[in-house]
C-alpha cells in the first residue's frame, strides 16, 4: 500500500522550512512549487471521489475526470496570487509555471513509490513526456493571461476558453499514455514535441523583437534653451 501522503510530508518539509528562510521572488517561487505539490495531492482525492461517486473505472477516470480536476486545481493557486495580490504579468506567468512544474514532480514521484524505480528507460520517457505535457497546458494559460486578463469583458469567458484548451491537450495525452504499447510512447512524445515548437516560436519572436528594437530611429536629443 502507498501513502501519498507520507511522501508529500517528506517532500514539502523542506520546502516549507526553506520558505521561511527566503526573502523576495524566492520564497514566491518555493510557494508556488509547493502550491502546486499541494493540489496534485487535492487533485488525487477528488479525482478518486468523483470516481467513486460516479461509478467509472480507472481508465474512464484517467481520460475524463482527471484532466478537468487537475487543470482547474493548477489554476486555483495563480488565480488566487491575481485576485488577491493583483501582481504584474511578469510574477503572474511565473507563478502559474511553478505551479505546474511542482505539480508534475509531485505526481512523478508518485508514479515511482507505486511502480518502482528499475525500469529507468520507462521513467525518463514517462518523466520528461508528464512533466512537459504540464508545462504545455501552463503555457497555454500564459499565452492567453497575456491577452485577456488586463480586459475585464474577457477574464470569465477567456478563462474559461483557455482551461478547455489545457483540458482538452491534457486529455488527448491522458488517452495515448492510457495504451500500451508504441501508442503510449508516442502519447508521451506529443507534449514534448509541442514543448520544443513552443521554445522555437518564443526564441523566433524575441530575436524579431530585438531586430524591430534595433531598427528603431534613435531619439533625438532635447534642444536646450538658449539664454
Amino acid at each position: 500500500m502507498n501513502y501519498v501522503e507520507n511522501v508529500f510530508i517528506c517532500l514539502a518539509a523542506p520546502l516549507t522550512i526553506a520558505v521561511l528562510r527566503m526573502h523576495g521572488k524566492a520564497r514566491r517561487t518555493l510557494l508556488f512549487l509547493l502550491g502546486g505539490m499541494t493540489t496534485c495531492l487535492l487533485s488525487s482525492y477528488i479525482s478518486t471521489f468523483l470516481a467513486g461517486g460516479l461509478e467509472v473505472d480507472t481508465v474512464t477516470a484517467s481520460m475524463e475526470l482527471t484532466p478537468v480536476v487537475e487543470e482547474i486545481m493548477k489554476f486555483l493557486p495563480a488565480l488566487f496570487y491575481l485576485v488577491v495580490f493583483e501582481p504584474d504579468t511578469d510574477n503572474a506567468v511565473d507563478g502559474i509555471m511553478m505551479t505546474a512544474i511542482g505539480f508534475a514532480t509531485f505526481e512523478n514521484v508518485c508514479f515511482m513509490t507505486q511502480n518502482g524505480a528499475a525500469k529507468l528507460t520507462h521513467l525518463l520517457i514517462r518523466g520528461f513526456g508528464t512533466g512537459a505535457m504540464h508545462v504545455v497546458c501552463a503555457s497555454i494559460i500564459v499565452a492567453g493571461f497575456l491577452h485577456v486578463w488586463d480586459r475585464e469583458w474577457l477574464r470569465i469567458a477567456g478563462t474559461f476558453g483557455l482551461l478547455a484548451m489545457a483540458i482538452s491537450f491534457h486529455g488527448i495525452y491522458n488517452v495515448f499514455v492510457s495504451q500500451k504499447g508504441y501508442v503510449a510512447t508516442v502519447g508521451f512524445f506529443i507534449p514534448v514535441v509541442t514543448m520544443a515548437i513552443i521554445l522555437i516560436i518564443s526564441e523566433r519572436r524575441g530575436r524579431l523583437g530585438e531586430c524591430r528594437k534595433r531598427n528603431l530611429p534613435p531619439e533625438e536629443p532635447e534642444k536646450s534653451e538658449t539664454i
